[in-house]
């Protein structure tokens, strides 16, 4: 980094600044979008490990950093060969940069997705907020120096100037975050919450909550778990006890039921049936616990707007 910013620097108010040093700091852009990727797959795979074949993606900078050192001043300023290299490297450059940029986002969001309907702990929250922080900078450096270069839009020594403000923000976010102390371990199989997550799976997709008949031991032979375990996973992960768990689903239902106008024909009671409660009176329960009012009045009040 301190490299990058001191070649803008020094090109922006040295006037005899040697051209191999320029070829140089361009090809170390080169170095930024490989090291992007193996970072956000050590913070999101916990059995990441950088294979041989990984370094394969460092040819590109090999291949121009070498071939600065035959630049001289002599060609560089005399070769109309120059401008058309010089040109044509500066846009390979930053294309290969905005490549992986945009590869580590599709990473990132095809990682979160990964975990939507699944719970996800601290640790992984704090990472996926840490890769959107850490390439959203990457992006406003990137635009910063392709601006630049489109006609002088943006003055040249802005961009080492972003540049440093992104690293100094990026810096205070992960002492912040405390990134340093997490890594692609967060994503490890925890089978507790392997588990809450098949059981949240099986309500989302399923609708197991649906059945009348469904019991804390009728689910645990699903899962194939003890009772003891299925109902303390539900306790750590969901912080419910198992009816309150199973009820919240169903009076979601029940909400989304009485929302919609073409339900208005269906009885309370009928509705209440429908979304798996036995009885109105426990249906009335825990409508007014998750609620904090009657299953009649909520409809009243939709039923007005």
């Amino acid at each position: 980094m301190a490299f990058r910013i001191g070649k803008s620097v020094m090109l922006n108010f040295g006037n005899d600044l040697e051209p191999i040093f320029i070829f140089i700091g361009l090809a170390f852009l080169l170095l930024i979008g490989p090291i992007l990727r193996w970072y956000v797959l050590a913070m999101t795979n916990p059995d990441f490990s950088l294979d041989r074949i990984y370094f394969l993606e460092l040819m590109p900078f090999v291949m121009i950093f070498v071939a600065s050192l035959f630049i001289s001043t002599e060609w560089y300023e005399n070769s109309r060969m120059a401008i058309v290299v010089f040109g044509s490297g500066l846009i390979f450059i930053y294309l290969h940069l905005a490549f992986y940029i945009g590869k580590c986002l599709h990473m990132v969001k095809t990682k979160k997705n990964d975990y939507k309907i699944t719970v996800q702990t601290k640790s992984q929250k704090i990472i996926f907020n840490w890769l959107y922080h850490l390439l959203i900078g990457c992006i406003l450096i990137w635009i910063t120096y392709v601006l630049n270069i489109l006609d002088n839009t943006v003055p040249y020594i802005i961009g080492p100037i972003v540049y440093s403000i992104v690293i100094y923000y990026l810096s205070y976010k992960a002492f912040q975050m405390k990134v340093i102390e997490i890594d692609g371990d967060a994503f490890a199989v925890n089978e507790s919450l392997s588990l809450f997550n098949r059981i949240s799976q099986l309500m989302v997709e399923e609708k197991l909550y649906l059945d009348q008949e469904l019991s804390l031991v009728k689910l645990s032979e699903i899962v194939d778990k003890t009772k003891q375990h299925t109902s303390s996973v539900i306790n750590q992960y969901a912080e419910k006890n198992f009816n309150d768990y199973i009820n919240y689903y169903r009076i979601q239902d029940a909400k989304r039921m009485f929302l919609d106008v073409v339900n208005n024909k269906f009885t309370i009671s009928a509705i209440a049936f429908d979304v798996g409660f036995s009885s109105l009176s426990s249906f009335n329960a825990a409508f007014k616990k998750f609620e904090g009012i009657t299953p009649s009045k909520f409809r009243e009040s939709k039923n007005r707007k």
